[in-house]
């Protein structure tokens, strides 16, 4: 089953690969744009808040310890059947791109070891060989 990972070219201190889209989007609305746009972006963010949960893991260890507090590794992907989602996230996609940032999508089969998953999305920390830049 192929995932899905919309990307800018920047990269995230914590994962340590490029950003996810979300990052992006939701930093835009502080920024000055046309205000059918900004509606547009505000429709789109909110739709996600009530369509996609926030996933709950983002990396293997359970530890509540020391280690408990370093840099998660887990990346969220799409999953290629997750249609509507998909179909929001290019339009998100296009919003973020009309404001000068580049998009990249990722496609993968091996996204590494699932820490969360739902019937929309997998939260995963890659596999040395998973593709995680454009």
């Amino acid at each position: 089953m192929p995932f899905l990972r919309f990307v800018i070219t920047k990269v995230n201190p914590d994962s340590e690969v490029e950003d996810g889209l979300f990052n992006t989007a939701y930093a835009l609305r502080k920024a000055s744009m046309p205000e059918q746009v900004r509606l547009e972006l505000e429709e789109h963010l909110t739709w996600f808040n009530k369509n996609l949960a926030v996933p709950r893991r983002f990396n293997r260890s359970k530890s509540k310890g020391y280690f408990h507090r370093r840099k998660t590794k887990g990346i969220s992907w799409f999953r290629d059947t997750a249609v509507d989602h998909v179909a929001r996230m290019h339009r998100l996609k296009r919003i973020v791109e009309s404001n000068g940032y580049h998009v990249s999508i990722i496609r993968e089969d091996r996204v590494g070891y699932i820490v969360y998953e739902d019937e929309y999305q997998v939260v995963a920390e890659p596999f040395a060989d998973t593709k995680t830049s454009s």
